[in-house]
């Protein structure tokens, strides 16, 4: 992002702040933001639920911490985490998925494309479960995703 743009986007957000400070939070449907909004989101929620689970195994080591939530929320992880819990989506969870793979974005070094693309599907696919409030659901797919990484890690 150029400076120019940020700058005009970090003023628009502080006017409505000032604005309006009542509002908290998002309240649109989620199913109209662009995929990688919902990906961003989605990232965001899996790495907290990520650290907040490694709490129960861990608490006196930040740098362990780290390195776990690290490899347990990487692009590879994740892909696999839904390449496997992908069977037991409905069909309006795939459509989200496939909008989150299909997104164009830049792949990072640290993964092949087709696991970006995947972990970009998995984490829209949570940032859509978050803004929709549906946190059963929500929680069913993190754990689900948090046991198989586990596994995978301990391998």
């Amino acid at each position: 992002m150029k400076f120019d743009h940020f700058e005009l986007l970090r003023k628009r957000v502080l006017e409505q702040v000032e604005a309006d400070s009542s509002a908290k939070e998002f309240d649109g449907p989620p199913q109209r933001l662009h995929p990688l909004v919902l990906a961003y989101v989605g990232d965001a929620f899996f790495a907290l639920y990520v650290r907040t689970r490694l709490l129960t195994y861990e608490q006196g080591r930040v740098r362990i911490l780290h390195d776990f939530s690290a490899k347990m929320v990487s692009a590879t992880s994740q892909a696999n985490a839904l390449r496997q819990i992908e069977p037991e989506l409905v069909d309006a969870e795939i459509d989200i998925v496939r909008r989150g793979r299909n997104a164009k974005s830049t792949v990072p070094k640290s993964a092949s494309v087709a696991d970006y693309r995947y972990s970009t599907g998995f984490e829209a696919l949570l940032g859509y479960l978050y803004l929709s409030k549906n946190n059963e659901r929500l929680s069913e797919i993190a754990e689900k995703a948090f046991a198989i990484i586990s596994r995978e890690m301990t391998k």
